[in-house]
C-alpha cells in the first residue's frame, strides 16, 4: 500500500469519494492511487498533491524515478489506470510481455547508447507490475503469427525464454492470448499496431505507434474506426485453445 498518499488523504479530511468529487474522476480511481505502482495522471497529479498539500514526489517517488522516455509517460499513466487493455501487435511482443533480454535486443542497434537501452528496457519490465496484480488490467493481446517466427537478438534460446514466458501467461489465464495465424488472408491489422484502454469511468482511450510517432487518442470518431479494426483482427485470430497450441508449437521450434 502506498501508505504515504493514504496518511496524507486521512490528514486532509478526504476521502476517496470526496477527493474524486473535485477531480472529476471515478471514486475507483483514487482508491487505487493508494495501491502500490498506482500513480495519477499527470494531467491529475500536481492538483492531487495540492489538495492533499504534499508534494508530489512525496507522495509518488515512482515518478521522480521514471526511466521510460518522456513523450511515453502519459501512456503508462493511463495503462496503470485502465480496466482492460487489448492489444494488437505486428511485429514484436507487446511490451507489457517482454523479457528483459528480448526488451534489449529490440531497443540495441539503432540511435540509442548502451545507457539508453538499458534504462528503457528497465522502464519497460517496471511497467509488467500491474499485469497479473489484483486491481490490474485485464490484458487482450492479439499478436500476428509473424511475431512468434521472427527471430529478435542472434540467440534463438532468447526466443525460447520469450516464447515460454508467453506461454505462460497465457496458460495461468493472466492474459488472454490470440494468434492471427500466417496462412490469414489481407486483414486490416497490417496497418500496424495499437492498443485500446477501457478506463474506470467508462471512458476510452488509444495508443497508436508508427515509424514517424506514438500518440495517443480519444476522439470519437478515431476510437470508432480502431474498435472497428480490433473486431475485425479478432475475427481472423484463432480462438484460445488453438492459440496456445500454435503457441506451444512455435516455442518448441526455438529450442
Amino acid at each position: 500500500m502506498n501508505h504515504a498518499f493514504v496518511a496524507a488523504l486521512a490528514a486532509a479530511g478526504h476521502t476517496a469519494e470526496s477527493l474524486a468529487g473535485q477531480l472529476g474522476v471515478h471514486p475507483k480511481t483514487v482508491a487505487r492511487w493508494a495501491n502500490p505502482g498506482h500513480i495519477p495522471q499527470s494531467r491529475h497529479r500536481a492538483t492531487v498533491a495540492g489538495l492533499l498539500a504534499k508534494d508530489a514526489d512525496a507522495l509518488w517517488p515512482d515518478v521522480v524515478r521514471r526511466r521510460e522516455p518522456v513523450w511515453f509517460r502519459p501512456w503508462v499513466d493511463l495503462e496503470r489506470e485502465a480496466v482492460t487493455l487489448r492489444s494488437f501487435e505486428l511485429a514484436w511482443v507487446p511490451g507489457l510481455l517482454q523479457t528483459e533480454a528480448y526488451a534489449r535486443a529490440t531497443l540495441a542497434g539503432g540511435v540509442l547508447t548502451p545507457e539508453a537501452v538499458a534504462e528503457f528496457a528497465e522502464a519497460r519490465i517496471n511497467r509488467q507490475a500491474i499485469i497479473g496484480r489484483g486491481g490490474g488490467p485485464l490484458l487482450i493481446a492479439v499478436l500476428d503469427e509473424g511475431v512468434l517466427r521472427r527471430r529478435v537478438g542472434d540467440d534463438c534460446a532468447l526466443m525460447a525464454v520469450q516464447l515460454a514466458r508467453l506461454l505462460r501467461h497465457a496458460e495461468a489465464g493472466s492474459v488472454q492470448l490470440h494468434i492471427v495465424p500466417a496462412d490469414a488472408p489481407s486483414y486490416p491489422g497490417l496497418d500496424g499496431p495499437f492498443t485500446i484502454a477501457d478506463m474506470p469511468d467508462g471512458s476510452r482511450v488509444a495508443h497508436v505507434d508508427s515509424a514517424a510517432r506514438a500518440q495517443i487518442l480519444d476522439q470519437t470518431s478515431d476510437l470508432v474506426s480502431l474498435e472497428r479494426r480490433w473486431e475485425r483482427i479478432r475475427g481472423e485470430a484463432l480462438p484460445r485453445g488453438r492459440s496456445l497450441e500454435l503457441l506451444r508449437e512455435a516455442a518448441a521450434s526455438w529450442t
